[in-house]
């Protein structure tokens, strides 16, 4: 009896253990999200002190505790999916199960294995475990990472005061000698898919099926905005970033025309279709997530849309917004920082499993028609406070 109370016990602490680590060491908590899928990598530890606990028994014994350890852990993360987020994770559920697996085989072997002495086991012990940790990464990173647009998509037309092409500053001359330096917004943008930069929609229009994305754009010309309201009255799509306090930050003295303008001025543009963006809240200086069509969208000192043509669905209490203008449809966000990369970008290049927000997936989707969610996983992510 007492032997079979603390087997029950060392699966429990074991599943707990897999769980804080998750929670502190995978990200969940860091990130805002309930992935089970980020455990995976931190298997290793706990499930070979499992299999140190576990060495007297018989084989059949020691894997029973390894598939009650998949099942305890595996009934955990789904209580914590279901208690803090709004969509399920069955298949990032199902990996943490078979994960739990073969890592308990694994430190079930070294731990039994007695023919080269505690040497062996020990160099073994490390090299799988770093080995796990490096190989769940790049696989979780592969599992997140949302596909680029189809061969031979058209290229999305992209009009900017944003300082995105030629990013790293300073006089002509060194820029040419250094090459152009691309901000990760504008390289994330070209992963995904074709993109034409233009500085006028007039001769420039998108070609038919390609979208447009104006990201806080310099003064236009009346004709430059007749041009926008033509395209997406006839069929176009567009998403529009429209900063009432822009917070992109700049390189040149105060009011260097080279600087990206400081508040929206597509207010003519946005008056004709019956748009109002206000300004953002006093003292909003803190990041907010909103939740747009199930895309976690990461927003700083965003304005909100006072007034919308009926009809239009609003996100994140109004700072986003969606409306059908004419035959066509727009995405109109109230901020600009939205692609600004410290956003949106993973602590780790590459590493789209921890990411901190679906902003470039979201934006994909929109564009290309590639949807955030056509990678086999999706980030879970906690409900955001905001509605």
């Amino acid at each position: 009896m007492m032997a079979k109370l603390r087997s029950a016990l060392h699966v429990v602490a074991a599943a707990v253990t897999i769980g804080l680590l998750g929670w502190f060491a995978g990200g969940q908590s860091l990130l805002g999200r309930v992935d089970p899928a980020l455990v995976v990598p931190w298997l290793f530890p706990p499930m070979l002190l499992f299999g140190w606990l576990q060495r007297g028994q018989g084989r059949q014994h020691r894997w029973r505790g390894i598939l009650f350890v998949a099942l305890a852990v595996a009934a955990g993360q789904a209580v914590s999916v279901a208690t803090l987020a709004s969509s399920g994770a069955v298949g990032q559920l199902a990996l943490v199960a078979c994960s739990v697996v073969v890592v308990g085989w694994l430190a079930d072997a070294i731990v039994q294995y007695r023919a080269r002495g505690r040497a062996v086991r020990i160099v073994a012990a490390f090299c799988l475990a770093v080995g796990w940790f490096l190989f769940s990464h790049v696989g979780l990173a592969a599992l997140y990472r949302a596909p680029p647009a189809a061969v031979g998509a058209p290229p999305v037309t992209m009009l900017t005061g944003l300082p995105l092409r030629w990013a790293g500053g300073g006089d002509l001359s060194a820029m040419v000698r250094a090459g152009a330096e691309e901000d990760p917004a504008l390289l994330r943008l070209q992963a995904a898919g074709p993109v034409r930069l233009v500085d006028s929609l007039v001769e420039q229009v998108p070609p038919p099926g390609g979208a447009l994305l104006i990201a806080h754009p310099r003064a236009l010309a009346p004709v430059e905005l007749v041009a926008i309201d033509s395209f997406v009255r006839g069929g176009g799509r567009a998403v529009i970033l429209a900063d009432a306090l822009s917070g992109w930050p700049t390189i040149y003295p105060l009011g260097d025309p080279r600087n990206p303008p400081v508040t929206s001025l597509l207010t003519p543009l946005l008056d004709h279709w019956g748009v109002t963006l206000g300004a953002a809240p006093p003292g909003d200086e803190a990041p907010v997530s909103v939740d747009v069509d199930g895309a976690r969208l990461r927003l700083f000192s965003a304005g909100a849309f006072e007034a919308l043509p009926d009809g239009c669905r609003r996100f994140g209490a109004r700072r986003v917004a969606f409306c059908r203008i004419g035959q066509g449809q727009v995405w109109l966000v109230g901020d600009a920082d939205l692609i600004f990369a410290p956003l949106w970008q993973p602590p780790v290049p590459g590493a789209d499993h921890l990411r901190s927000s679906d902003t470039m997936e979201w934006l994909a989707g929109r564009l290309w028609g590639v949807k955030a969610r056509e990678s086999l996983f999706a980030p879970v992510w906690i409900r955001a406070a905001v509605t």
